[in-house]
Protein backbone atom coordinates (compact mmCIF):
# COMPACT_ATOMS: atom_id res chain seq x y z
CA UNK A 1 0.00 0.00 0.00
CA UNK A 2 2.86 2.41 0.90
CA UNK A 3 4.39 1.32 -2.45
CA UNK A 4 0.92 2.39 -4.51
CA UNK A 5 0.97 5.90 -2.64
CA UNK A 6 4.85 6.20 -2.87
CA UNK A 7 5.94 9.88 -4.34
CA UNK A 8 6.34 8.35 -8.01
CA UNK A 9 2.91 6.63 -8.27
CA UNK A 10 0.67 9.91 -6.86
CA UNK A 11 0.90 12.14 -10.04
CA UNK A 12 -0.35 9.30 -12.24
CA UNK A 13 -2.47 7.91 -9.68
CA UNK A 14 -4.45 11.68 -8.98
CA UNK A 15 -4.75 12.54 -12.76
CA UNK A 16 -6.63 8.51 -13.03
CA UNK A 17 -8.93 9.25 -10.61
CA UNK A 18 -9.37 12.94 -12.03
CA UNK A 19 -9.79 11.28 -15.65
CA UNK A 20 -12.20 8.48 -14.06
CA UNK A 21 -14.28 11.55 -12.35
CA UNK A 22 -14.70 13.69 -15.44
CA UNK A 23 -15.57 10.12 -17.39
CA UNK A 24 -18.52 9.41 -14.56
CA UNK A 25 -19.82 13.16 -15.07
CA UNK A 26 -20.11 12.99 -18.73
CA UNK A 27 -21.69 9.31 -18.34
CA UNK A 28 -24.03 10.07 -15.91
CA UNK A 29 -24.90 13.73 -16.61
CA UNK A 30 -24.04 14.78 -20.06
CA UNK A 31 -20.91 15.29 -22.52
CA UNK A 32 -21.37 19.01 -22.96
CA UNK A 33 -21.35 19.32 -18.66
CA UNK A 34 -18.60 17.41 -18.54
CA UNK A 35 -16.48 19.12 -21.45
CA UNK A 36 -17.88 22.43 -19.87
CA UNK A 37 -16.27 21.41 -16.48
CA UNK A 38 -12.97 20.68 -18.54
CA UNK A 39 -12.58 23.75 -20.12
CA UNK A 40 -12.78 25.04 -16.23
CA UNK A 41 -10.60 23.16 -14.84
CA UNK A 42 -8.17 23.99 -17.98
CA UNK A 43 -8.43 27.50 -16.86
CA UNK A 44 -8.71 27.02 -13.02
CA UNK A 45 -4.92 25.12 -13.94
CA UNK A 46 -3.53 27.85 -15.44
CA UNK A 47 -3.98 29.99 -12.62
CA UNK A 48 -2.94 27.27 -10.33
CA UNK A 49 0.33 27.52 -11.89
CA UNK A 50 0.71 31.20 -11.92
CA UNK A 51 0.15 31.27 -8.04
CA UNK A 52 1.93 28.35 -7.58
CA UNK A 53 5.20 29.77 -9.14
CA UNK A 54 4.49 32.99 -6.90
CA UNK A 55 4.04 30.90 -3.59
CA UNK A 56 6.08 27.80 -4.60
CA UNK A 57 8.98 28.94 -5.94
CA UNK A 58 9.66 32.03 -4.27
CA UNK A 59 7.56 31.74 -1.11
CA UNK A 60 5.35 35.44 -2.23
CA UNK A 61 2.25 35.31 -0.38
CA UNK A 62 -0.16 37.01 -3.43
CA UNK A 63 -3.98 37.43 -2.55
CA UNK A 64 -4.15 39.76 -5.50
CA UNK A 65 -4.94 36.74 -7.61
CA UNK A 66 -8.69 38.43 -8.86
CA UNK A 67 -7.16 41.55 -9.75
CA UNK A 68 -4.78 40.08 -12.70
CA UNK A 69 -7.44 37.68 -13.82
CA UNK A 70 -9.75 40.86 -14.12
CA UNK A 71 -6.63 42.61 -16.35
CA UNK A 72 -6.85 39.72 -18.44
CA UNK A 73 -10.43 40.12 -19.05
CA UNK A 74 -10.44 43.56 -19.79
CA UNK A 75 -7.45 42.40 -22.28
CA UNK A 76 -10.14 40.51 -24.31
CA UNK A 77 -12.36 43.35 -24.21
CA UNK A 78 -9.86 45.81 -25.78
CA UNK A 79 -8.73 43.11 -28.23
CA UNK A 80 -11.76 42.13 -29.64
CA UNK A 81 -14.92 44.66 -29.18
CA UNK A 82 -14.56 47.00 -32.35
CA UNK A 83 -13.45 50.36 -31.81
CA UNK A 84 -16.36 53.13 -30.79
CA UNK A 85 -16.11 55.47 -33.39
CA UNK A 86 -18.74 57.86 -32.14
CA UNK A 87 -16.88 58.01 -28.57
CA UNK A 88 -13.55 58.33 -30.02
CA UNK A 89 -14.78 61.59 -32.11
CA UNK A 90 -16.10 62.75 -28.79
CA UNK A 91 -13.61 62.17 -26.36
CA UNK A 92 -10.73 59.98 -27.80
CA UNK A 93 -8.15 63.37 -28.29
CA UNK A 94 -8.74 64.39 -24.92
CA UNK A 95 -8.08 60.73 -23.29
CA UNK A 96 -4.83 60.62 -25.40
CA UNK A 97 -3.74 63.82 -24.59
CA UNK A 98 -4.55 62.81 -20.64
CA UNK A 99 -1.90 59.45 -21.19
CA UNK A 100 0.50 61.35 -22.70
CA UNK A 101 0.02 64.15 -19.46
CA UNK A 102 0.06 60.86 -17.17
CA UNK A 103 3.46 59.83 -19.06
CA UNK A 104 5.38 63.12 -19.07
CA UNK A 105 4.44 63.40 -14.68
CA UNK A 106 5.80 59.89 -14.54
CA UNK A 107 9.15 60.70 -16.21
CA UNK A 108 9.71 64.14 -14.35
CA UNK A 109 8.83 62.32 -11.10
CA UNK A 110 11.68 59.43 -11.79
CA UNK A 111 13.91 62.51 -12.91
CA UNK A 112 12.92 64.53 -9.49
CA UNK A 113 13.75 61.48 -7.41
CA UNK A 114 16.85 60.68 -8.94
CA UNK A 115 18.44 64.36 -9.27
CA UNK A 116 17.69 65.78 -5.81
CA UNK A 117 18.99 64.64 -2.35
CA UNK A 118 16.33 63.66 0.19
CA UNK A 119 15.03 66.06 2.05
CA UNK A 120 11.97 68.35 1.75
CA UNK A 121 13.65 70.15 -1.27
CA UNK A 122 12.56 66.92 -3.46
CA UNK A 123 9.46 66.16 -1.35
CA UNK A 124 8.13 69.82 -1.85
CA UNK A 125 9.08 69.49 -5.48
CA UNK A 126 6.70 66.07 -6.31
CA UNK A 127 3.67 67.41 -4.16
CA UNK A 128 3.91 70.50 -6.56
CA UNK A 129 4.40 68.24 -9.60
CA UNK A 130 1.64 66.13 -8.53
CA UNK A 131 -1.00 68.38 -7.29
CA UNK A 132 -0.12 70.48 -10.29
CA UNK A 133 -0.77 67.31 -12.58
CA UNK A 134 -3.42 66.44 -11.31
CA UNK A 135 -5.59 69.43 -12.29
CA UNK A 136 -4.06 69.59 -15.89
CA UNK A 137 -4.34 66.33 -16.46
CA UNK A 138 -8.48 66.49 -15.25
CA UNK A 139 -8.78 69.39 -17.40
CA UNK A 140 -8.62 66.73 -20.22
CA UNK A 141 -10.08 63.57 -18.57
CA UNK A 142 -12.98 64.63 -16.84
CA UNK A 143 -14.84 66.10 -19.75
CA UNK A 144 -13.89 63.19 -22.19
CA UNK A 145 -14.87 60.69 -19.83
CA UNK A 146 -18.21 62.22 -19.64
CA UNK A 147 -18.82 62.41 -23.43
CA UNK A 148 -17.46 59.02 -23.95
CA UNK A 149 -20.14 57.34 -21.54
CA UNK A 150 -22.93 59.45 -22.72
CA UNK A 151 -22.63 58.00 -26.41
CA UNK A 152 -25.66 55.77 -26.49
CA UNK A 153 -24.50 53.94 -22.97
CA UNK A 154 -27.67 51.36 -23.01
CA UNK A 155 -25.33 49.57 -25.23
CA UNK A 156 -21.94 51.53 -25.72
CA UNK A 157 -20.78 54.13 -23.65
CA UNK A 158 -17.17 53.58 -23.88
CA UNK A 159 -14.42 53.52 -26.44
CA UNK A 160 -14.16 49.80 -27.73
CA UNK A 161 -11.65 47.90 -28.57
CA UNK A 162 -9.33 46.66 -31.30
CA UNK A 163 -11.66 44.45 -33.36
CA UNK A 164 -9.42 41.78 -33.49
CA UNK A 165 -9.72 37.97 -32.62
CA UNK A 166 -10.05 37.16 -29.49
CA UNK A 167 -7.14 34.89 -28.91
CA UNK A 168 -4.86 37.48 -29.14
CA UNK A 169 -6.13 38.82 -26.09
CA UNK A 170 -4.32 35.96 -24.08
CA UNK A 171 -1.31 37.54 -24.92
CA UNK A 172 -2.11 40.90 -24.16
CA UNK A 173 -3.62 39.73 -20.78
CA UNK A 174 -0.48 38.64 -19.50
CA UNK A 175 1.73 41.37 -20.44
CA UNK A 176 -0.97 43.78 -18.98
CA UNK A 177 -0.75 41.54 -15.84
CA UNK A 178 3.08 41.39 -15.98
CA UNK A 179 3.37 45.13 -16.11
CA UNK A 180 0.90 46.26 -13.26
CA UNK A 181 2.94 43.63 -11.13
CA UNK A 182 5.64 44.76 -12.12
CA UNK A 183 4.35 48.68 -10.53
CA UNK A 184 3.04 46.72 -7.68
CA UNK A 185 6.06 45.08 -6.80
CA UNK A 186 7.87 47.74 -7.37
CA UNK A 187 6.40 49.25 -4.32
CA UNK A 188 5.30 45.94 -2.40
CA UNK A 189 7.40 43.40 -2.18
CA UNK A 190 9.57 44.62 0.34
CA UNK A 191 7.02 44.34 2.73
CA UNK A 192 7.12 41.16 4.92
CA UNK A 193 4.70 38.23 3.54
CA UNK A 194 1.95 38.80 6.01
CA UNK A 195 1.86 42.87 5.06
CA UNK A 196 2.36 41.98 1.43
CA UNK A 197 -0.74 39.71 1.46
CA UNK A 198 -2.89 42.44 2.55
CA UNK A 199 -1.10 44.93 0.02
CA UNK A 200 -1.92 42.57 -2.81
CA UNK A 201 -5.36 41.68 -1.41
CA UNK A 202 -5.97 45.63 -1.17
CA UNK A 203 -4.68 46.45 -4.70
CA UNK A 204 -6.96 43.82 -6.02
CA UNK A 205 -9.86 45.53 -4.93
CA UNK A 206 -8.98 48.57 -6.01
CA UNK A 207 -8.05 47.67 -9.63
CA UNK A 208 -11.84 46.03 -9.45
CA UNK A 209 -13.57 48.97 -8.57
CA UNK A 210 -11.62 50.88 -11.28
CA UNK A 211 -13.24 48.69 -13.36
CA UNK A 212 -17.12 48.91 -12.23
CA UNK A 213 -16.64 52.81 -11.84
CA UNK A 214 -14.72 53.46 -15.29
CA UNK A 215 -17.76 52.93 -17.60
CA UNK A 216 -15.41 54.21 -20.65
CA UNK A 217 -12.77 51.13 -19.97
CA UNK A 218 -15.09 48.49 -20.33
CA UNK A 219 -18.71 49.60 -19.39
CA UNK A 220 -18.71 49.13 -15.73
CA UNK A 221 -21.07 47.26 -14.11
CA UNK A 222 -22.85 47.37 -17.72
CA UNK A 223 -20.69 45.11 -18.71
CA UNK A 224 -19.84 43.95 -22.19
CA UNK A 225 -21.67 40.81 -24.05
CA UNK A 226 -21.35 38.79 -27.18
CA UNK A 227 -17.24 39.29 -27.78
CA UNK A 228 -16.69 37.95 -30.78
CA UNK A 229 -14.71 34.70 -30.20
CA UNK A 230 -12.92 34.03 -33.16
CA UNK A 231 -11.05 31.54 -34.69
CA UNK A 232 -13.53 29.15 -32.37
CA UNK A 233 -16.55 29.00 -34.71
CA UNK A 234 -20.47 30.02 -33.30
CA UNK A 235 -22.71 26.67 -32.79
CA UNK A 236 -25.29 28.61 -35.27
CA UNK A 237 -22.98 29.20 -37.67
CA UNK A 238 -21.94 25.20 -37.62
CA UNK A 239 -25.87 23.66 -37.52
CA UNK A 240 -25.88 25.54 -41.03
CA UNK A 241 -22.46 24.38 -42.42
CA UNK A 242 -23.00 21.44 -45.06
CA UNK A 243 -19.96 20.39 -43.98
CA UNK A 244 -20.81 19.90 -40.30
CA UNK A 245 -24.14 18.66 -40.98
CA UNK A 246 -23.00 15.63 -43.33
CA UNK A 247 -20.33 14.76 -40.86
CA UNK A 248 -22.81 14.63 -37.97
CA UNK A 249 -25.10 12.44 -40.53
CA UNK A 250 -22.57 10.35 -41.36
CA UNK A 251 -21.14 9.79 -37.67
CA UNK A 252 -25.08 9.17 -36.73
CA UNK A 253 -26.11 6.88 -40.14
CA UNK A 254 -26.68 3.47 -38.11
CA UNK A 255 -28.76 5.23 -35.87
CA UNK A 256 -30.97 7.26 -38.26
CA UNK A 257 -31.68 4.55 -40.34
CA UNK A 258 -33.86 2.67 -38.23
CA UNK A 259 -35.90 5.78 -38.17
CA UNK A 260 -39.37 7.44 -40.31
CA UNK A 261 -38.44 10.03 -42.60
CA UNK A 262 -40.19 12.25 -40.38
CA UNK A 263 -38.25 11.03 -37.07
CA UNK A 264 -34.97 11.40 -38.83
CA UNK A 265 -35.34 14.80 -39.53
CA UNK A 266 -36.05 15.52 -36.43
CA UNK A 267 -33.45 13.52 -34.69
CA UNK A 268 -30.47 14.71 -37.36
CA UNK A 269 -31.79 18.38 -36.36
CA UNK A 270 -31.64 17.79 -32.48
CA UNK A 271 -27.98 15.69 -33.16
CA UNK A 272 -26.65 18.77 -34.96
CA UNK A 273 -27.41 20.98 -31.89
CA UNK A 274 -25.92 18.83 -29.68
CA UNK A 275 -22.76 17.97 -32.27
CA UNK A 276 -22.46 21.86 -32.42
CA UNK A 277 -22.00 22.35 -28.52
CA UNK A 278 -19.77 19.68 -28.00
CA UNK A 279 -17.55 20.53 -31.00
CA UNK A 280 -17.45 24.30 -29.86
CA UNK A 281 -16.00 22.86 -26.63
CA UNK A 282 -13.91 20.78 -28.18
CA UNK A 283 -12.45 23.49 -29.79
CA UNK A 284 -12.21 24.98 -26.54
CA UNK A 285 -10.43 22.12 -25.23
CA UNK A 286 -7.74 22.40 -27.66
CA UNK A 287 -6.81 25.54 -27.57
CA UNK A 288 -6.78 25.78 -23.64
CA UNK A 289 -4.85 21.97 -23.32
CA UNK A 290 -2.02 23.58 -25.62
CA UNK A 291 -1.83 26.37 -23.49
CA UNK A 292 -1.69 24.62 -20.49
CA UNK A 293 1.17 22.10 -21.64
CA UNK A 294 3.37 24.81 -23.02
CA UNK A 295 3.07 27.21 -19.48
CA UNK A 296 3.61 23.73 -17.81
CA UNK A 297 6.56 22.50 -19.54
CA UNK A 298 8.21 26.31 -19.35
CA UNK A 299 7.31 26.18 -15.72
CA UNK A 300 8.92 22.61 -14.93
CA UNK A 301 11.90 23.75 -16.93
CA UNK A 302 12.04 27.34 -15.18
CA UNK A 303 12.35 24.94 -11.40
CA UNK A 304 14.57 22.89 -12.40
CA UNK A 305 17.32 25.80 -14.10
CA UNK A 306 19.74 27.19 -12.04
CA UNK A 307 17.16 30.41 -11.79
CA UNK A 308 14.96 27.30 -9.76
CA UNK A 309 16.91 26.44 -7.70
CA UNK A 310 17.91 29.30 -6.73
CA UNK A 311 14.82 30.79 -6.39
CA UNK A 312 13.75 28.09 -3.71
CA UNK A 313 16.92 28.60 -1.66
CA UNK A 314 15.63 31.80 -1.54
CA UNK A 315 12.47 31.11 -0.34
CA UNK A 316 14.18 28.54 2.04
CA UNK A 317 16.39 31.05 3.78
CA UNK A 318 16.25 34.40 2.56
CA UNK A 319 18.90 35.68 5.25
CA UNK A 320 21.32 32.91 3.67
CA UNK A 321 21.12 34.39 0.04
CA UNK A 322 20.91 37.91 0.97
CA UNK A 323 24.17 37.15 2.67
CA UNK A 324 25.73 35.14 -0.46
CA UNK A 325 25.28 38.84 -2.30
CA UNK A 326 21.91 37.91 -4.24
CA UNK A 327 19.61 40.78 -4.50
CA UNK A 328 15.73 39.24 -3.23
CA UNK A 329 13.78 41.72 -3.79
CA UNK A 330 15.12 41.76 -7.52
CA UNK A 331 14.51 37.84 -7.68
CA UNK A 332 11.24 38.31 -5.93
CA UNK A 333 10.30 40.83 -8.50
CA UNK A 334 11.25 38.80 -11.00
CA UNK A 335 8.91 35.69 -9.95
CA UNK A 336 6.30 37.54 -9.20
CA UNK A 337 5.70 39.65 -12.51
CA UNK A 338 5.91 35.98 -14.15
CA UNK A 339 3.27 34.17 -12.33
CA UNK A 340 0.85 37.36 -12.49
CA UNK A 341 1.59 37.33 -16.51
CA UNK A 342 0.52 33.64 -16.46
CA UNK A 343 -2.77 34.69 -14.31
CA UNK A 344 -3.25 37.32 -16.63
CA UNK A 345 -3.42 34.69 -19.63
CA UNK A 346 -6.19 32.72 -17.26
CA UNK A 347 -8.13 35.66 -17.03
CA UNK A 348 -8.36 36.43 -20.81
CA UNK A 349 -9.07 32.92 -20.95
CA UNK A 350 -11.51 32.82 -18.85
CA UNK A 351 -13.55 35.42 -20.87
CA UNK A 352 -13.17 33.90 -24.03
CA UNK A 353 -15.39 30.92 -23.13
CA UNK A 354 -17.67 33.09 -21.42
CA UNK A 355 -18.35 35.69 -24.45
CA UNK A 356 -18.65 38.35 -21.60
CA UNK A 357 -16.95 40.73 -19.55
CA UNK A 358 -18.44 41.02 -16.20
CA UNK A 359 -16.69 43.56 -13.62
CA UNK A 360 -18.84 42.04 -10.53
CA UNK A 361 -18.36 38.15 -11.09
CA UNK A 362 -14.19 39.40 -9.29
CA UNK A 363 -14.63 38.67 -6.36
CA UNK A 364 -11.29 38.24 -4.49
CA UNK A 365 -12.09 37.12 -0.90
CA UNK A 366 -14.14 33.94 -2.77
CA UNK A 367 -11.96 32.98 -5.95
CA UNK A 368 -8.80 33.90 -4.60
CA UNK A 369 -9.21 31.75 -1.66
CA UNK A 370 -10.25 28.48 -4.24
CA UNK A 371 -7.52 28.93 -6.39
CA UNK A 372 -4.84 29.32 -3.02
CA UNK A 373 -6.79 25.91 -2.82
CA UNK A 374 -5.87 24.43 -5.83
CA UNK A 375 -2.53 25.20 -4.93
CA UNK A 376 -2.11 24.22 -1.10
CA UNK A 377 -4.05 20.47 -1.67
CA UNK A 378 -2.60 19.66 -4.87
CA UNK A 379 1.03 20.54 -3.86
CA UNK A 380 2.63 23.37 -3.56
CA UNK A 381 5.77 23.86 -5.40
CA UNK A 382 4.95 21.11 -8.08
CA UNK A 383 3.84 22.22 -10.94
CA UNK A 384 2.02 18.51 -11.49
CA UNK A 385 0.46 19.01 -8.09
CA UNK A 386 -0.72 22.97 -9.14
CA UNK A 387 -2.15 21.59 -12.20
CA UNK A 388 -4.34 18.40 -10.30
CA UNK A 389 -5.19 21.34 -7.84
CA UNK A 390 -6.94 23.27 -10.26
CA UNK A 391 -8.80 19.91 -11.87
CA UNK A 392 -9.50 18.71 -8.64
CA UNK A 393 -11.00 21.51 -6.68
CA UNK A 394 -12.72 23.16 -9.83
CA UNK A 395 -14.61 19.72 -10.11
CA UNK A 396 -15.55 20.04 -6.65
CA UNK A 397 -16.72 23.40 -6.72
CA UNK A 398 -18.81 22.27 -9.57
CA UNK A 399 -19.95 18.95 -7.83
CA UNK A 400 -20.43 19.86 -4.65
CA UNK A 401 -23.94 21.74 -5.30
CA UNK A 402 -25.65 18.77 -6.95
CA UNK A 403 -23.95 16.43 -4.32
CA UNK A 404 -24.78 18.40 -1.63
CA UNK A 405 -28.82 18.38 -2.66
CA UNK A 406 -28.87 14.72 -3.44
CA UNK A 407 -27.77 14.20 0.26
CA UNK A 408 -29.73 16.36 2.23
CA UNK A 409 -32.87 14.71 -0.40
CA UNK A 410 -31.34 11.39 1.23
CA UNK A 411 -31.22 12.80 4.96
CA UNK A 412 -35.04 14.42 4.79
CA UNK A 413 -36.75 11.16 2.83
CA UNK A 414 -38.43 10.34 5.93
CA UNK A 415 -39.94 14.13 6.98
CA UNK A 416 -43.17 15.07 6.07
CA UNK A 417 -42.66 17.31 2.56
CA UNK A 418 -44.61 20.26 3.98
CA UNK A 419 -42.35 20.26 7.18
CA UNK A 420 -40.49 23.94 7.47
CA UNK A 421 -37.23 22.01 8.80
CA UNK A 422 -36.72 20.19 5.71
CA UNK A 423 -38.10 22.94 3.33
CA UNK A 424 -35.09 24.83 5.30
CA UNK A 425 -32.47 22.05 4.91
CA UNK A 426 -33.42 21.66 1.47
CA UNK A 427 -33.18 25.00 0.58
CA UNK A 428 -29.41 25.41 2.29
CA UNK A 429 -27.85 22.59 0.72
CA UNK A 430 -26.25 24.00 -1.38
CA UNK A 431 -24.07 25.81 1.23
CA UNK A 432 -23.05 22.72 2.02
CA UNK A 433 -20.16 23.31 -0.71
CA UNK A 434 -18.52 25.89 1.38
CA UNK A 435 -18.16 22.77 3.99
CA UNK A 436 -17.00 20.15 1.46
CA UNK A 437 -14.39 22.62 0.07
CA UNK A 438 -13.43 23.15 4.08
CA UNK A 439 -13.43 19.82 5.05
CA UNK A 440 -11.21 18.59 1.54
CA UNK A 441 -8.57 21.11 2.78
CA UNK A 442 -8.92 20.05 6.35
CA UNK A 443 -7.99 15.90 5.31
CA UNK A 444 -5.28 16.90 2.82
CA UNK A 445 -3.66 18.77 5.58
CA UNK A 446 -4.14 15.71 8.15
CA UNK A 447 -3.00 13.53 5.97
CA UNK A 448 -0.84 14.99 3.18
CA UNK A 449 0.35 18.08 4.91
CA UNK A 450 2.76 18.81 1.76
CA UNK A 451 -0.69 18.22 -1.00
CA UNK A 452 -1.31 15.41 -2.63
CA UNK A 453 1.35 15.66 -4.77
CA UNK A 454 4.25 17.23 -2.84
CA UNK A 455 7.27 18.82 -3.79
CA UNK A 456 10.33 16.78 -4.65
CA UNK A 457 13.11 17.46 -1.50
CA UNK A 458 16.23 18.46 -3.44
CA UNK A 459 19.33 19.60 -2.27
CA UNK A 460 20.27 22.98 -3.71
CA UNK A 461 22.33 25.83 -3.75
CA UNK A 462 22.23 29.52 -4.73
Amino acid sequence: MNALFSQKNRAPLAFSVMALLLIAVGMGQSWPFALAIINLCLISAIMSLGVNIQWGYAGLLNLGVMGFTALGGVAAVLISEAPVLEAWSVGGQGMVVSFILVVITIVLAILVHRNMASGWARKSALSVLFVGAYFTINHFYEPSVLAIENVNPATMGFLGGLGLPIIFSWIVGGVMAAGVAWVIGKITLGLRSDYLAIATLGISEIIIAVLKNEDWIARGVKNVSGLDRRPVPYELDLQTSPWFMDMIESMFSGRLALLSDVERVAALKQLIIQGSSVFVKLCYTGLFTVVLIAILMLSIKALNSPWGRMMRAIRDNEEAANAMGKNVVRQHLQVFVLGSAVVGIAGAMLVTIDGMFIPTAYQPLRFTFLIWLMVVIGGSGNNLGAVFGGFFIWFMWIEAEPLSMAFMDLVTMGMDQASDLRNHLVKSAPQLRLFIMGLTLLLTMRFMPKGIIPEETRLHSV
